[in-house]
């Protein structure tokens, strides 16, 4: 016992040592904001401890640090006068706050050795960040503004989407911005117009042909993609993926048969044991020793296996609309397999493994039709597609 809790003290002492030094090595290297939330983290709980007073010399000395880095380079970009500064400004300033809100809740923090209480600069910085964030929403919305209108190609239009995205974040509701992310979203978007050719001699169902074309199965989640299986008019697409059928082979309809002897030594009651001059054993308590009697049973088993199977195999084909060229062709096969298995027998039936009983309480069924094998094949080849459409970027 006294091993183990030597064992706890040293591991307790060897981890606190490394976290002072990951502490000092953050501080060290300027990497301010890590030593803080080293330190915080080890001051959340029993912060008056003697243990933790490195870290409260530390959280000062990094606090201090960062806080006059940021101070100074806000101070320097707002001389600058650029508006490209104003995001960076106001996320300078909303960094200041938090870093002080996260450490207001543990003050004072009271230094031993030095006889005073941590020295953090807590300054409200509210009215800096509202007049920052009021700037830089205006010249978000004025530069989206104009980006909309200018311009062209669909990366543009996701470059201003972004923008709007953040500036919604920040100031929800701004006057137009809900209508201009909508417009920046259907200008950026790839619209996807999808067809199916049948290029066999087989008749698809079109239930079939209903469920590939439904991508809203296929729980597709691409925010700059859109697939339509019926063309609207009001829409210029962009690309077209053509599904093409080449083959689709089904094989006869065909019934396997098997015969099997089966022999084994079963359980069959019990019987006395005899010696070499057939009298019955007796057991050290005066008792006719029994033993289990085994029987020979013999066994016709009779298997039965109805196959059919159907392929299907094509291509999917992606062309650009503006361009009028090929881009990319995926083969695409898909198979269904229908197996039935059912058996009879003739004799004893405990001559039957275990594994061949649950065929005999089976009966014949009848062949799904060609029409079903095709359809049923279906969702493997859903799923086929489904993996080149998600795979597949336009860009």
């Amino acid at each position: 016992m006294k091993k183990l809790l030597l064992i706890l003290v040293i591991s307790t002492l060897v981890h606190s040592c490394s976290s002072v030094k990951k502490t000092e090595k953050a501080l060290n290297t300027g990497n301010y904001d890590q030593a803080i939330n080293i330190a915080l983290g080890k001051l959340k709980t029993n912060k008056d401890k003697k243990g933790k007073q490195p870290y409260i010399l530390m959280l000062e000395e990094a606090y201090a640090k960062v806080a006059d880095r940021d101070i100074n380079n806000v101070s320097y970009l707002e001389k600058d006068g650029n508006p490209a500064n104003l995001e960076r400004i106001y996320n300078t300033y909303t960094g200041l706050k938090k870093r002080q809100e996260r450490i207001k809740p543990l003050l004072p923090l009271y230094l031993s050795e030095k006889g005073r209480n941590a020295n953090f600069s807590i300054n409200n910085y509210d009215q800096k960040i509202i007049s920052t964030k009021e700037k830089l929403t205006n010249y978000l919305y004025d530069n989206a503004k104009k980006s909309l209108a200018l311009s062209k190609g669909k990366m543009e239009y996701r470059a201003v989407y972004d923008d709007l995205i953040y500036l919604d974040k920040i100031t929800p509701n701004h006057k137009d911005t809900k209508e201009m992310i909508e417009e920046a979203h259907f200008k950026g978007t790839d619209f996807v117009s999808v067809t199916m050719k049948n290029n066999t001699e087989v008749i698809i169902p079109k239930r079939l042909e209903s469920d590939l074309l439904n991508f809203s199965t296929y729980g597709l989640n691409d925010h700059w993609t859109v697939y339509h299986s019926q063309p609207q008019k009001s829409i210029s697409y962009d690309y077209a993926m053509l599904v093409s059928l080449r083959e689709i082979n089904i094989s006869p309809e065909r019934v396997k048969e098997r015969q099997l002897e089966k022999e084994r030594l079963v359980k069959d009651g019990w019987e006395y044991l005899l010696d070499e001059n057939d009298e019955i054993v007796i057991d050290e308590e005066g008792e006719k020793v029994k033993v289990d009697k085994m029987v020979k049973v013999r066994c016709e088993y009779y298997e039965f296996i109805q196959f059919k199977a159907a392929n299907v195999v094509g291509n999917v084909q992606y062309r650009d609309l503006r361009t009028k060229q090929l881009l990319e062709t995926f083969p695409i096969a898909s198979e269904y397999v229908f197996q039935h298995v059912y058996a009879k027998y003739n004799g004893d039936k405990r001559a039957i493994e275990e594994n061949l009983l649950g065929y005999l309480g089976q009966r014949a069924v009848q062949f799904p039709t060609n029409e079903q094998m095709v359809y049923d094949s279906g969702e493997d080849l859903k799923n086929k597609l489904k993996s080149i459409i998600t795979n597949y970027n336009f860009r």
